[in-house]
């Protein structure tokens, strides 16, 4: 059987299920074609909403801990594993069955199962149900995605062993839990687990956690998980994973470790995710790859097969959620005919720990290595009413400046609640606000989001609440 679409989506993700919902908005005939019942994607089924319910939880049990300090003791928590699982699924479920809605109501040709080219215009679909079907399209977009990422040599297939995906499932609290890998991924789940009660270590082959994050902000981040983690052992790589039948036991290479072989309950492995392009059928279209494995696009996310488009994991960049639902919207009004490209002068990064660190714009690493000169205005939250309220005074929040038109190029901040302050800095950023701009908008005293205006008064000696005279 062979139908017809106008535009047809490959990927119900984020970015696939908002190209395919704006696409129908405009009037376009669509079809959505994923594995899963209802769209949402690693990031709402397997990735972003399961893991935020969970550091929800574990921000509420490092609080009551933290409440001894203030006269107030919940006792020990009692912890119903079963309960907590049911409440990440029943949040889970409700998204998806809200996506799922969104599309009936906007009377989008969903399907079930896993699409693959024939050509640069026509898809052969193979549903769940083992039917198969051609489906000719005008336009496609390919928003496939990415899976967790494997360390060659060290992958082992092991229960004790574990990706992202299977840490979510939380089957068990081991009590000895290794994760390999000190970016996003493994400082949110190590979070997640520590506050269950496992002795996380973590070991990070490069200097520093948080890759991509600036030193200041990760300085403050590390200081405070260190009292949450079992150990944090950076400059150092796994030479050897092997399972004992009893243990997951490791082989460690770096420089001052006090034991170069450790045994754990269970492992994590969270060293970054790759995209998905292989079983596409790729090679029957014009669409040709980077040597890093990424679609080739340009600026509005046209591929080099005119008919096709590709936006979000697979396509270079940050591997976000609101990143590739941004490239979605793009391709959609390139393929209406609209004057676009995907250009953003921010795309904020969060990192939903305790405390959570987020950045948007130029990093004042970046700033170094690219030789762009620029002044940093910092605000340590201990200068803030409202984080000293909340005992919570070691967050800090910097803007990055260029000295000449005293621009905003970056923000970056550590703290609770950074991912919801970030979307001032990034609106500042995209707009190209001066400092001054920031200084001059009256904010809501006490709040924490003061902390932005303070730090761009910090540009000009003038923070009310932090005594910092400009240097001439």
């Amino acid at each position: 059987m062979t139908t017809k679409t106008q535009l047809a989506v490959i990927g119900a993700g984020p970015g696939g299920y908002a190209a395919a919902f704006l696409a129908a908005d405009l009037g376009m005939k669509v079809t959505l074609i994923d594995l899963e019942k209802n769209p949402g994607g690693v990031c709402l089924h397997r990735g972003c909403i399961p893991s935020k319910a969970y550091l929800h939880v574990a921000k509420l049990l490092n609080e009551t801990k933290e409440a001894t300090k203030w006269g107030i003791d919940f006792g020990k928590p009692k912890i119903d594993l079963d309960k907590l699982r049911d409440f990440k699924n029943r949040t889970v479920a409700k998204l998806t069955g809200g996506t799922g809605q969104l599309t009936k109501q906007r009377k989008i040709n969903y399907i079930q199962g896993r699409a693959s080219f024939l050509s640069s215009s026509k898809l052969i679909v193979e549903r769940v149900d083992g039917t198969k079907e051609e489906l000719e399209f005008e336009k496609a977009i390919l928003a496939t995605g990415s899976i967790p990422s494997k360390i060659p040599g060290l992958s082992i297939d092991s229960p004790r062993v574990m990706d992202s995906t299977d840490a979510l499932e939380l089957e068990n609290i081991p009590k000895d839990f290794l994760i390999v890998g000190g970016g996003v991924i493994g400082m949110e789940m190590g979070s997640i687990y520590a506050a269950l009660g496992s002795k996380v270590t973590v070991v990070e082959m490069l200097p520093a956690l948080l890759p991509g994050a600036d030193k200041d902000l990760v300085n403050v981040f590390q200081k405070s998980i260190e009292s949450k983690f079992e150990r944090i052992l950076l400059k150092t790589k796994v030479a050897k994973l092997e399972d004992t039948g009893k243990k997951i036991r490791i082989k460690l290479e770096g420089d001052n470790l006090e034991e170069d072989t450790l045994e754990f309950d269970k492992a994590l492995i969270a060293i970054g995710r790759t995209p998905v392009t292989k079983g596409l059928g790729l090679e029957n279209t014009n669409i040709k790859l980077t040597e890093r494995g990424f679609v080739k696009v340009n600026g509005k996310r046209q591929t080099d097969d005119a008919n096709i488009y590709a936006i979000g994991d697979i396509v270079e960049g940050p591997m976000l959620a609101h990143k590739a639902s941004s490239e979605g919207k793009v391709a959609v009004e390139s393929i209406a005919g609209n004057k676009v490209a995907f250009e953003p002068a921010a795309i904020p990064g969060v990192v939903y720990t305790d405390p959570e660190v987020a950045w948007a714009g130029l990093t004042e690493a970046e700033a170094k290595q690219k030789g762009i000169k620029v002044k940093v205005a910092r605000f340590p939250w201990a200068a803030s009413g409202r984080a000293v309220t909340m005992d919570r005074n070691d967050g800090l929040t910097k803007l990055i400046i260029e000295p000449e038109t005293e621009r905003i190029l970056g923000v970056g901040i550590v703290g609770p609640g950074a991912g919801e302050l970030i979307a001032e800095g990034t609106l500042a950023v995209e707009m190209a606000a001066l400092a001054k701009d920031v200084a001059l908008t009256i904010h809501a005293h006490p709040t924490l989001s003061e902390t932005i205006m303070e730090s761009a008064e910090v540009f000009f000696g003038q923070a009310t609440h932090l005594y910092r005279p400009k240097r001439r």
